[in-house]
């Protein structure tokens, strides 16, 4: 069911924002990315914002909720308070030295950078 972190064997649940903006698509590919590296499992943001029964419990069988905004507003993590449902770690996209944008056309360069500066801080 849960692919384990590399990092003493816990649960890992890594929630991405996926909005819109650039920070918010770079959000996703991190998930992506760092579920492929063994830091944790991606799983659904949505899923927490409707407040599906099985989307909730899997965040709450996690050990970490790692939750990546891509920008201040808060997104994704706003979603966990309104859940009830405690965030471990809270990263922001922009704080990896991204700049918000509307722009879609997304480097592969700026999503490998952002990637290896994001799995440091696990």
């Amino acid at each position: 069911m849960w692919r384990e972190c590399e990092c003493e064997s816990e649960i890992v649940g890594i929630y991405p924002c996926s909005g819109s903006a650039n920070v918010g698509i770079i959000s996703n590919q991190l998930a992506i990315g760092l579920t492929k590296a063994g830091k944790g499992k991606m799983l659904c943001t949505a899923g927490i914002g409707a407040k599906i029964p099985g989307q909730l419990r899997s965040a709450e069988g996690c050990d970490r909720v790692v939750v990546i905004d891509g920008c201040p507003m808060n997104c994704a993590s706003k979603i966990f308070e309104n859940a009830g449902i405690a965030v471990d770690e809270h990263i922001f996209v922009t704080e990896l030295g991204v700049k918000k944008t509307r722009d879609m056309d997304i480097e592969d360069s700026v999503i490998s950078e952002s990637l290896v500066k994001c799995v440091k801080l696990f």
